[in-house]
């Protein structure tokens, strides 16, 4: 693991009651969110969401950062789909998988797997979650 050497930004969030009828909020008030167990039917959101926004939204960051190494702009309607899932495995604990859906409309098909291997390579989440969660990529 490699260590940081220049800090661009640290998150600050607080969180009460976890994932059963919790609440998380950032300390510059932009995230105020309430948690509720997935299929609850109860109001609030899950881990699981909030982990899918994240990394879809880095990802694509890392994608625009790819793009522009090309002198290339991402289409307007660029678009990532995440599913989180959540689950066991054999030895009974939990882990989570995650499977991204690019679209990059416009672009042709060698660009597009292009981007997504680069973005892939340097995406601050897939380089945290590389080898310790399943991550499969499709573009759309």
């Amino acid at each position: 693991m490699a260590p940081i050497e220049k800090e661009l930004f640290t998150a600050h969030t607080h969180i009460t009651g976890g994932r059963h009828d919790g609440a998380g909020r950032s300390d510059d008030g932009q995230l105020d969110v309430k948690l509720s167990m997935p299929g609850s039917g109860k109001p609030g959101t899950n881990p699981e969401q909030l982990f899918g926004v994240g990394y879809a939204a880095c990802f694509l960051g890392a994608l625009g950062v790819a793009a522009s190494k090309r002198k290339l702009r991402l289409p307007d309607d660029t678009a990532i789909d995440a599913d989180v899932t959540l689950g066991t495995i054999a030895d009974g604990n939990y882990q989570i998988a995650v499977k991204l859906r690019v679209d990059l409309p416009g672009l042709d098909d060698a660009l597009k797997r292009e981007l997504v291997e680069e973005g892939h390579k340097t995406c601050p989440y897939s380089r945290a979650t590389r080898g310790n969660i399943d991550v499969q990529i499709s573009i759309a």
